[in-house]
């Protein structure tokens, strides 16, 4: 309870004071420059803030999550989400910088930590109220080869499991039932059925006229006697019943 006492009162002193310098000062403001004034305070307040955030501990971290207003919970969860990756803090690395962008200062604080170095990014209005804070993890060369080389092996490891997933899908399209298909063969079958009948049909003739050769050369002798000529000038191939209707 000390601490979170401790810490809460760092937080209210440095925004008290940040709002008493800006506030005074809106005019340097409106003319799109930073007095040294509001300047000095606004290093003076991220530097604080963030060294008391990298001094948490992890149930203060939740507590203020709960707790805390929208600014505080918005920087205990980006630091909440960086500090595994950065470790220990070992010293400042470099100079904070203060700039004036969209009617809002913007204060980066560059930490130097024991995995990685890391820019604290503060957003404060005019008036000096914290709007939001970042952390931005600043990875080494090797380090972002190895994120780079992960995220496209990853990538193409993808892919190659959705073909593999499309190629098993369309192999199993042959055990769905096609309709169209069924009626198409059936279509066929029946059209090879009845060209094979049609072909067999002279065979089965000249068979049933085999079979009725005594009929046949009666009907030719007849045919012969009336045409005036012999048997031998025509052949009988076919002989079929002829319907006439009663009157």
């Amino acid at each position: 309870m000390k601490m979170i006492k401790k810490i809460t009162s760092v937080f209210m002193t440095f925004l008290v004071m940040a709002a008493l310098v800006i506030g005074s000062t809106s005019m340097v403001f409106a003319a799109d420059k930073i007095d040294e004034s509001v300047k000095t305070s606004l290093v003076t307040t991220a530097e604080g803030l963030t060294d008391a955030i990298v001094a948490l501990k992890d149930a203060d971290i939740e507590n203020y999550m709960k707790t805390g207003d929208d600014f505080t919970t918005s920087a205990m969860q980006s630091w909440q989400t960086s500090k595994d990756e950065l470790g220990a803090k070992k010293e400042s690395n470099g100079k904070t910088t203060v700039t004036l962008k969209d009617d809002q200062y913007i204060v980066t604080v560059p930490v130097k930590f024991e995995k990685a170095n890391a820019n604290f990014v503060y957003v404060f209005e005019s008036t000096g109220t914290p709007v939001s804070m970042s952390v931005d993890v600043q990875y080494g060369l090797g380090k972002t080869l190895q994120r780079a080389g992960l995220n496209t092996l990853m990538g193409v490891g993808t892919v190659f499991v959705m073909l593999i997933l499309l190629s098993l899908l369309i192999s199993l399209f042959r055990f769905i039932p096609n309709p169209e298909a069924k009626k198409a063969a059936e279509a066929k079958a029946a059209k090879e059925a009845q060209a094979a009948v049609i072909a067999a049909a002279p065979v089965q003739a000249e068979e049933n006229l085999a079979d009725d050769g005594e009929l046949v050369a009666v009907i030719a002798a007849a045919i012969a006697a009336a045409e005036g000529t012999t048997t031998d000038g025509f052949v009988v191939r076919s002989i079929r019943k002829v319907k006439r209707n009663r009157r």
